[in-house]
């Protein structure tokens, strides 16, 4: 009979990368100090990593030794277990998109969820909640384009576009224009405006 700590170990070796375990998954083999003392005493072994109140990951091997599995993959399972809807921040989409050159000096999600700031080893990942109209393109091309334009501000809106519209597929494109009545004004006008330009 295997003990608690083997017990989600192997849970934690079933899950892809990045995937989240909860001591709450666990009460059904002991009592909540029991599986709260596992939880601890794996993480202390560094079997476990705890990036979040309640939240754990499993530490990936890799040929340097034990890291932290991929912020991007962490965020995503949160995203899949919450049923939040979570994506880069407008400065990531900004330079994905060829929109500045400039690069993020911090991991930035944004979420319909509440705020939360992850621990990944000696990384920080933050998660903040931001208005429903930044992610109600969702997070492809479109809904980054939506939140580049929004860290580029009303300023720099116009030249902004005039770039998305040569290099966001048509498909994005159109789903951008589509979506404008549920932006903000100042952006609604100028993508409306570019959509008739020429």
């Amino acid at each position: 009979m295997s003990t608690l700590p083997q017990s989600i170990l192997a849970h934690a070796d079933a899950l892809p990368e990045g995937g989240l375990l909860s001591p709450k998954e666990f009460l059904h083999l002991g009592s909540r100090a029991a599986v709260d003392q596992a939880f601890s005493r794996l993480t202390k072994n560094g079997k476990l990593l705890r990036i979040a109140r309640g939240t754990y990951v499993k530490p990936v091997a890799s040929r340097f030794g034990l890291r932290a599995p991929a912020s991007d993959k962490v965020v995503q399972s949160l995203a899949t277990r919450s049923g939040e809807v979570v994506a880069p921040h407008g400065a990531s989409a900004a330079n994905a998109l060829g929109l500045t050159q400039q690069v993020p000096i911090r991991e930035v999600y944004l979420t319909s969820g509440r705020s939360r700031q992850l621990k990944l080893g000696r990384y920080e990942v933050m998660v903040r909640h931001a208005p429903p109209w930044m992610l109600a393109l969702g997070a492809g091309q479109a809904g980054a384009a939506v939140r580049a334009l929004a860290w580029m501000g009303p300023s720099h809106v116009r030249n902004s576009l005039a770039t998305l519209r040569r290099t966001l597929p048509s498909r994005d494109w159109q789903a951008l224009t589509a979506g404008r009545a549920r932006l903000p004004a100042w952006m609604a006008q100028a993508i409306g405006e570019e959509a008739t330009r020429g």
